[in-house]
């Protein structure tokens, strides 16, 4: 991919902290339904954030709800992140297809600019990251997997271990109403974390419960492989 999309942005190792702006219409069902799993909930200044807290091998991961912090994502977002502790050498990625193309046709199309000679530090991570990892595939998930989604990692070992049945089962298991294959989603782990982010739509509590079943299951499935 173009020298890597020219050595993915000069990237970046350090791991930059965001400011997660929200604003949802209403906090009820989404505070009933964090009570139900356990979470603790809270809401932001004038009430404009929606932020839960849960457990995943003893270790606390947060969730946010709301307004976008990605122009690709439209509507509301919904990012969750665990600090997990595991190897930090590890790097993988699992990224709807549409997302990931929409994304590299941005970095070609920035990189290929004659008029702009640096790249933007207000880039999404995630670009870098999409020049930094090679895309594995493996038998075992179906076509209609493959279709839906692409799986990035540093090594092949690394996405085999990560990535396992169970997982990929949740990933294509949403319940109806159910997100479209086109909806951006990414989960990643790297530099000991794992974080989610996601389209919120269909803008329902299902879509909330199985996406933080997915995440967990993917923090689990992370602590299970590569905890130091």
């Amino acid at each position: 991919m173009f020298e890597r999309i020219k050595k993915a942005f000069q990237r970046d190792p350090r791991d930059r902290g965001e400011s997660m702006p929200s604003q949802v219409s209403s906090h009820g069902p989404v505070s009933e339904w964090a009570a139900s799993r356990g979470m603790s909930f809270s809401g932001g200044t004038l009430g404009n954030t929606v932020s839960m807290q849960g457990k995943v091998g003893g270790r606390t991961w947060r969730m946010e709800l709301g307004r976008p912090t990605r122009d690709y994502i439209a509507g509301e977002e919904l990012r969750a992140r665990a600090e997990l502790g595991v190897f930090d050498e590890v790097g993988a990625m699992i990224i709807n297809r549409p997302l990931k193309e929409t994304l590299e046709r941005r970095a070609y199309s920035m990189i290929t600019d004659t008029l702009q000679t640096t790249a933007d530090p207000r880039l999404p991570e995630e670009m870098r990251w999409l020049a930094m990892y090679d895309e594995i595939g493996w038998e075992g998930p179906s076509n209609a997997f493959w279709t839906r989604y692409a799986v990035l990692s540093d090594t092949r070992e690394h996405a085999l271990a990560w990535v396992d049945d169970h997982l990929v089962k949740q990933l294509m298991s949403w319940p109806e109403p159910a997100p479209l294959p086109t909806v951006p989603f990414m989960i990643v782990l790297v530099r000991g974390k794992c974080y989610l982010r996601m389209q919120y739509l269909p803008a329902e509590t299902s879509t909330l419960d199985h996406a933080t079943d997915v995440f967990v299951n993917a923090c689990e499935s992370a602590l299970g492989a590569f905890k130091k």
